[in-house]
């Protein structure tokens, strides 16, 4: 069964620890002193889903925002 991401049925620290291993088990980094989403535009990874992990905004709106500034119109 696939367990809901949403702010409403995580706590912080579990929020903390979906962005972490989702994270970190697609590009191999502890993120200890990475700089890999820095490069990509998107700052440290506290940085880029602090709103989600703070529970200010849902996944997917952090994910759509960080997407929409790479397309162009």
């Amino acid at each position: 069964m696939v367990r809901s991401l949403l702010i409403k049925d995580t706590t912080k620290e579990e929020r903390e620890k979906i962005v972490y291993q989702a994270l970190w088990g697609n590009c191999g980094s502890d993120c200890e002193f990475c700089s890999g989403c820095d490069n990509l535009g998107g700052g440290r990874i506290d940085g880029l889903y602090q709103d989600y992990i703070d529970g200010k905004k849902e996944l997917a709106e952090v994910n759509a925002e960080y997407r929409a500034r790479f397309v162009r119109g």
